[in-house]
């Protein structure tokens, strides 16, 4: 079960970049609140609980504005250009007994039984969007790979959710594989090496082979 945490917002009068600014500079993070037919409310939380909260793995949050405290998801996250401190964030009010959509981690457990023979486990997607009760959001999926040998894959449809959730992600998405050393290395070398640039330069070559009273197409 999803675990809640709580915490305190104050409504943020002035809006705009300039005044999500003046927030950040006293150490809260501008947030706006929507959902349940009511009008979107601009809040800020203190950056400290906030990112606390979130490195906990909680995202269901009881967020006290006045004297009322009211249930929300975090929808959405926006970084700064480095991709580091967390400048907004998106909250939805939500019912611990209606369905939500939320990305979830993907959690390895177990050594698998293909590297004893020179195998290794590569993770191509580390996340999964499911659907489930609000109260029921888990923290993590949990992946056994310890029965996976050289050549296998895991995709989203092989994978157990928890009770009650339902996989909103493409079923075909390729989650895991096990191969060998030098065969994922020479798939990593293919993708580096596609040849795209040739294709430009044919392009620019047909363009210049125009006659000049001819305008090459876009």
């Amino acid at each position: 079960m999803e675990k809640t945490s709580q915490l305190t917002a104050t409504i943020r009068e002035n809006t705009g970049s300039k005044a999500a600014a003046k927030e950040r500079k006293k150490g809260r993070i501008p947030a706006i609140v929507y959902g349940h037919k009511k009008e979107p409310v601009a809040i800020s939380l203190d950056a400290h609980n906030l990112v606390e909260t979130l490195h906990h793995g909680h995202r269901l949050m009881d967020v006290q504005i006045g004297k009322k405290s009211q249930k929300m998801l975090v929808k959405d996250l926006q970084y700064d250009y480095l991709g580091k401190d967390i400048i907004h964030v998106d909250l939805m009010r939500v019912d611990i007994t209606e369905t939500v959509k939320v990305t979830v981690p993907i959690e390895l457990k177990g050594k698998a039984k293909g590297t004893l023979e020179g195998g290794v486990i590569s993770e191509h997607t580390d996340h999964l969007e499911i659907e489930c009760l609000a109260a029921d959001i888990p923290e993590s999926i949990v992946v056994s790979v310890a029965d996976m040998d050289v050549g296998d894959t895991l995709h989203a449809k092989d994978i157990e959710l928890p009770a009650g959730a339902r996989l909103s992600s493409s079923p075909e998405i390729l989650l895991i594989t096990c191969s060998l050393v030098a065969a994922a290395k020479a798939a990593e070398e293919a993708e580096e090496e596609e040849p795209t640039a040739p294709e430009v330069i044919t392009e620019a070559r047909d363009s210049e082979e125009k006659p000049s009273g001819e305008k090459a197409k876009e």
